[in-house]
């Protein structure tokens, strides 16, 4: 396969997941737009209207959002009673627009001056997994309704493009990730959604995107069966892998030589994990993943830097294994100010290493 450029020079470049746990605006803009590829934050604390599920569902007909009890769900009878209108809304794009009142930050973002920035991201839920998570009246969920399901992908499609060209405006490196953790679903002997239908639809459904074609997810992953879906950037937990096998080398690096860009989600968001860990220690499991994977291959780890991004492993809405940590007034070694609740301290803990990690990496590799 030859190689072709990518859409950026990634070269260890950091950029984080979307969904933030911060209640201030203000700092979580001024933490996003630290990195060298900021995006807009996701914040649902400050209101369930953020909640990733919430945020994609308006206008989607039968969609009910309940904040009271934070619930997103569909109805039949009203899906039926809302397609008409649906379909005269569809030719206008300020149907597909995120508004402010489904983000606090999203238009802020939009007035930053973002045109020195090496790309800008934004992102979108993609049609996987808000058709897995939202159930109608009998708690199925649509994914499994076929009409609905066409018209979902149709749906999140036209959201994206709107996105993308909103932010394209303001970067022209912009891109939209789908954040799909519903892709690690569709491999259970449970789901009435398998990994066939799965590639099928996405594959068609890629293939209307207007801008580039970026996928995230911090579920368990298939490596080779995502980045075979046909997409140009991926973003993943790779921290969770602790080694990489063998049997992925060979599609890791077909991808990165048609000139893909690769998202490691390598710093960790829990803070026992984090109490583990190191930049050095960090900077050190990720070579490891690229030594398998030129090891095998042949192709070389500068390679793999060059089109490697550096991200947190996950979001951290709610910190697991809170060990020795507490709410805190203190300024603490990540050089941030005070009064940050736990997982607060631990993401913008994890951004401080990445910035550190990535100093390491782009030494290493002479980027």
């Amino acid at each position: 396969m030859t190689h072709k450029n990518p859409m950026f020079q990634a070269n260890c470049k950091t950029t984080a997941m979307g969904i933030m746990p911060h209640t201030n605006v203000d700092r979580a803009l001024e933490l996003v737009l630290s990195l060298d590829i900021p995006f807009w934050p996701q914040l649902p604390n400050i209101s369930f209207y953020e909640d990733m599920y919430a945020q994609t569902s308006p206008n989607f007909p039968g969609i009910v959002v309940d904040p009271d009890n934070e619930r997103v769900s569909f109805n039949t009878t009203r899906f039926e009673e809302e397609l008409g209108n649906y379909s005269l809304m569809m030719a206008k794009p300020e149907t597909f627009v995120l508004t402010e009142n489904y983000s606090a930050v999203y238009h802020r973002f939009l007035a930053e001056d973002l045109q020195d920035y090496p790309a800008i991201r934004g992102q979108v839920t993609g049609p996987v997994s808000f058709g897995f998570r939202v159930t109608d009246e009998d708690s199925r969920p649509i994914i499994y309704n076929e009409g609905v399901r066409a018209l979902l992908f149709d749906f999140i499609q036209r959201k994206v493009n709107i996105q993308y060209r909103q932010l394209k405006e303001k970067n022209r490196n912009a891109f939209v990730w789908l954040d799909e953790p519903g892709l690690g679903w569709v491999f259970s002997g449970l789901s009435g959604y398998n990994d066939i239908q799965t590639r099928q639809d996405y594959q068609s459904f890629l293939a209307g995107l207007d801008g580039p074609k970026a996928l995230h997810l911090c579920a368990s992953i298939n490596l080779p069966y995502l980045l075979g879906l046909g997409i140009e950037l991926l973003s993943f937990d790779a921290y969770q892998m602790e080694l990489m096998p063998k049997g992925y080398a060979n599609a890791v690096a077909d991808f990165l030589r048609s000139g893909g860009i690769i998202s490691w989600g390598i710093v960790p968001t829990d803070l026992e994990s984090l109490s583990k860990e190191t930049p050095e220690t960090l900077a050190k499991l990720l070579s490891s993943y690229w030594e398998v994977v030129s090891l095998n291959t042949g192709l070389s780890a500068k390679v793999i830097a060059e089109q490697a991004l550096i991200a947190p492993a996950r979001c951290c809405l709610k910190n697991i294994g809170q060990v020795g940590a507490s709410d805190d007034t203190t300024a603490d070694e990540t050089g941030w100010s005070s009064n940050l609740t736990v997982e607060e301290r631990a993401v913008e803990t994890a951004f401080a290493y990445l910035v550190r990690l990535s100093e390491i990496l782009k030494g290493k590799f002479d980027l």
